[in-house]
Protein backbone atom coordinates (compact mmCIF):
# COMPACT_ATOMS: atom_id res chain seq x y z
CA UNK A 1 0.00 0.00 0.00
CA UNK A 2 2.90 2.30 0.63
CA UNK A 3 4.53 1.67 -2.36
CA UNK A 4 1.49 2.20 -4.03
CA UNK A 5 1.04 5.66 -2.86
CA UNK A 6 4.16 6.21 -3.63
CA UNK A 7 4.37 5.23 -7.01
CA UNK A 8 0.70 7.37 -7.54
CA UNK A 9 2.98 10.38 -5.82
CA UNK A 10 5.92 9.61 -8.58
CA UNK A 11 3.52 9.73 -11.33
CA UNK A 12 1.87 12.97 -10.41
CA UNK A 13 4.66 15.07 -9.86
CA UNK A 14 6.13 13.57 -13.53
CA UNK A 15 3.04 14.57 -15.36
CA UNK A 16 2.93 18.25 -13.24
CA UNK A 17 6.14 18.90 -14.54
CA UNK A 18 5.82 17.34 -17.94
CA UNK A 19 2.50 19.42 -18.68
CA UNK A 20 4.40 23.19 -16.82
CA UNK A 21 7.43 22.51 -19.29
CA UNK A 22 4.98 22.04 -22.38
CA UNK A 23 3.37 25.02 -21.52
CA UNK A 24 6.18 26.97 -21.31
CA UNK A 25 7.83 25.31 -24.25
CA UNK A 26 4.69 26.10 -26.06
CA UNK A 27 4.49 29.82 -25.63
CA UNK A 28 6.81 32.23 -27.58
CA UNK A 29 8.14 34.63 -24.44
CA UNK A 30 8.80 31.80 -22.00
CA UNK A 31 7.37 32.46 -18.35
CA UNK A 32 5.86 35.89 -18.86
CA UNK A 33 3.40 34.35 -20.93
CA UNK A 34 1.48 33.33 -17.81
CA UNK A 35 -0.14 36.91 -17.32
CA UNK A 36 2.66 39.86 -18.83
CA UNK A 37 3.06 40.42 -22.64
CA UNK A 38 6.93 40.97 -23.87
CA UNK A 39 6.86 44.28 -26.04
CA UNK A 40 9.87 42.34 -27.81
CA UNK A 41 9.95 38.29 -28.11
CA UNK A 42 13.75 38.37 -29.33
CA UNK A 43 16.01 36.11 -26.72
CA UNK A 44 18.62 38.92 -26.57
CA UNK A 45 19.35 41.60 -23.91
CA UNK A 46 17.83 45.02 -24.93
CA UNK A 47 20.12 47.53 -26.96
CA UNK A 48 21.33 50.92 -26.03
CA UNK A 49 18.79 53.74 -26.67
CA UNK A 50 20.55 55.86 -29.00
CA UNK A 51 17.92 58.70 -28.40
CA UNK A 52 18.80 59.45 -24.97
CA UNK A 53 20.88 62.00 -23.50
CA UNK A 54 24.33 61.94 -23.76
CA UNK A 55 26.02 63.07 -20.80
CA UNK A 56 28.55 65.39 -21.15
CA UNK A 57 32.25 64.05 -20.74
CA UNK A 58 33.65 67.31 -18.83
CA UNK A 59 31.39 67.07 -16.49
CA UNK A 60 31.79 63.18 -15.70
CA UNK A 61 35.74 64.44 -14.99
CA UNK A 62 34.96 66.79 -13.25
CA UNK A 63 32.68 65.01 -10.99
CA UNK A 64 35.51 62.28 -11.09
CA UNK A 65 37.64 65.01 -9.88
CA UNK A 66 35.94 65.74 -7.19
CA UNK A 67 35.73 61.99 -5.78
CA UNK A 68 39.64 61.89 -5.75
CA UNK A 69 39.37 59.79 -9.28
CA UNK A 70 42.28 61.04 -11.14
CA UNK A 71 42.85 58.58 -13.64
CA UNK A 72 39.49 58.05 -14.27
CA UNK A 73 39.43 61.59 -14.96
CA UNK A 74 42.03 61.85 -17.26
CA UNK A 75 40.28 58.93 -19.21
CA UNK A 76 37.63 61.07 -19.04
CA UNK A 77 39.02 64.30 -20.33
CA UNK A 78 40.38 62.70 -23.33
CA UNK A 79 37.44 61.75 -24.01
CA UNK A 80 35.72 65.07 -23.74
CA UNK A 81 38.35 65.81 -26.11
CA UNK A 82 38.23 63.21 -28.93
CA UNK A 83 34.39 64.24 -29.06
CA UNK A 84 34.17 68.53 -28.65
CA UNK A 85 37.76 69.73 -28.63
CA UNK A 86 41.00 70.63 -26.73
CA UNK A 87 39.85 73.38 -25.12
CA UNK A 88 41.25 75.54 -21.97
CA UNK A 89 38.56 74.00 -19.55
CA UNK A 90 39.88 70.13 -20.79
CA UNK A 91 43.45 71.31 -20.60
CA UNK A 92 42.93 72.71 -17.23
CA UNK A 93 41.12 69.63 -15.73
CA UNK A 94 43.96 67.41 -17.58
CA UNK A 95 46.49 69.87 -15.71
CA UNK A 96 44.42 70.01 -12.08
CA UNK A 97 44.21 65.58 -12.09
CA UNK A 98 48.04 65.13 -13.29
CA UNK A 99 48.52 67.39 -10.61
CA UNK A 100 46.72 65.48 -7.94
CA UNK A 101 48.59 62.22 -9.59
CA UNK A 102 51.99 64.19 -8.23
CA UNK A 103 52.76 64.48 -11.93
CA UNK A 104 54.14 67.81 -11.63
CA UNK A 105 56.28 68.64 -14.72
CA UNK A 106 53.26 66.96 -16.93
CA UNK A 107 50.63 69.05 -14.85
CA UNK A 108 52.80 72.45 -15.53
CA UNK A 109 52.67 72.12 -19.09
CA UNK A 110 49.03 71.67 -19.92
CA UNK A 111 48.07 74.44 -17.49
CA UNK A 112 50.64 76.88 -19.41
CA UNK A 113 48.87 75.17 -22.39
CA UNK A 114 45.18 76.39 -20.97
CA UNK A 115 46.55 79.50 -19.99
CA UNK A 116 48.24 80.21 -23.74
CA UNK A 117 44.71 79.10 -25.04
CA UNK A 118 42.29 81.14 -22.98
CA UNK A 119 44.10 83.83 -20.63
CA UNK A 120 40.51 85.21 -19.56
CA UNK A 121 40.08 82.36 -16.65
CA UNK A 122 41.32 83.17 -13.15
CA UNK A 123 40.80 79.18 -12.25
CA UNK A 124 43.45 78.16 -15.12
CA UNK A 125 45.39 80.77 -13.83
CA UNK A 126 45.22 80.15 -10.37
CA UNK A 127 46.04 76.15 -10.97
CA UNK A 128 49.07 77.30 -12.63
CA UNK A 129 50.20 78.54 -9.38
CA UNK A 130 49.47 75.78 -7.37
CA UNK A 131 51.58 73.75 -9.88
CA UNK A 132 54.10 76.40 -9.87
CA UNK A 133 54.17 76.36 -5.40
CA UNK A 134 54.62 73.06 -5.68
CA UNK A 135 57.47 73.09 -7.59
CA UNK A 136 59.21 75.62 -5.80
CA UNK A 137 59.30 78.26 -8.35
CA UNK A 138 58.21 81.13 -5.95
CA UNK A 139 58.28 84.10 -7.76
CA UNK A 140 56.55 83.14 -10.26
CA UNK A 141 53.71 81.38 -8.46
CA UNK A 142 53.68 84.62 -6.57
CA UNK A 143 52.33 86.46 -9.73
CA UNK A 144 50.42 84.02 -11.45
CA UNK A 145 48.33 84.06 -8.20
CA UNK A 146 48.18 87.54 -8.48
CA UNK A 147 46.99 87.17 -11.98
CA UNK A 148 44.47 85.02 -11.08
CA UNK A 149 43.14 87.61 -8.26
CA UNK A 150 42.99 90.43 -10.68
CA UNK A 151 40.85 88.46 -12.75
CA UNK A 152 38.58 86.79 -10.56
CA UNK A 153 38.45 90.88 -8.93
CA UNK A 154 38.92 88.97 -5.53
CA UNK A 155 35.19 86.88 -5.00
CA UNK A 156 37.02 83.59 -5.10
CA UNK A 157 38.17 82.46 -1.15
CA UNK A 158 40.48 80.14 -2.19
CA UNK A 159 42.59 81.71 -4.91
CA UNK A 160 42.73 84.84 -2.24
CA UNK A 161 44.20 81.88 0.53
CA UNK A 162 46.38 80.98 -2.36
CA UNK A 163 47.61 84.35 -3.16
CA UNK A 164 48.03 85.05 1.05
CA UNK A 165 50.00 81.83 1.40
CA UNK A 166 52.39 82.60 -1.74
CA UNK A 167 52.67 86.04 -0.18
CA UNK A 168 53.57 84.40 2.98
CA UNK A 169 56.34 81.65 1.67
CA UNK A 170 57.69 84.40 -0.78
CA UNK A 171 58.54 86.69 2.32
CA UNK A 172 59.74 84.16 4.54
CA UNK A 173 60.96 81.38 2.21
CA UNK A 174 63.76 80.29 5.01
CA UNK A 175 61.65 80.36 7.63
CA UNK A 176 58.70 78.65 5.84
CA UNK A 177 60.83 75.95 3.70
CA UNK A 178 59.90 72.35 5.59
CA UNK A 179 56.62 73.68 6.29
CA UNK A 180 54.00 71.41 3.96
CA UNK A 181 50.79 73.52 2.86
CA UNK A 182 48.00 72.81 1.39
CA UNK A 183 46.72 75.00 -1.94
CA UNK A 184 43.59 74.61 -3.65
CA UNK A 185 42.35 73.95 -7.15
CA UNK A 186 39.76 75.51 -8.30
CA UNK A 187 37.75 74.38 -11.62
CA UNK A 188 35.01 76.28 -13.49
CA UNK A 189 31.48 76.55 -11.58
CA UNK A 190 30.77 75.37 -8.26
CA UNK A 191 33.47 73.09 -5.94
CA UNK A 192 36.76 73.01 -5.32
CA UNK A 193 39.46 69.96 -5.43
CA UNK A 194 41.74 70.56 -1.91
CA UNK A 195 45.14 68.99 -3.24
CA UNK A 196 47.19 67.76 -0.20
CA UNK A 197 50.47 65.53 -0.17
CA UNK A 198 50.27 62.07 -0.39
CA UNK A 199 51.52 60.68 3.45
Amino acid sequence: MIKHQSLKRSAAFVLFFTVITGLTACSPGGFPAFGAQRSDAGPFAPGVNMRADVENGVEVAHRLMAAGEYELAIRAFNRAALATELSAEILSGLGSANLGLGRLGQAEKLLRDAVAKDATQPEVWNNLGVVLMERGKLAEANLTFRKAYALDNGESDAIRDNLRLALAKTENSATIRHQEDSYKLVRRGSGDFLIRSAP
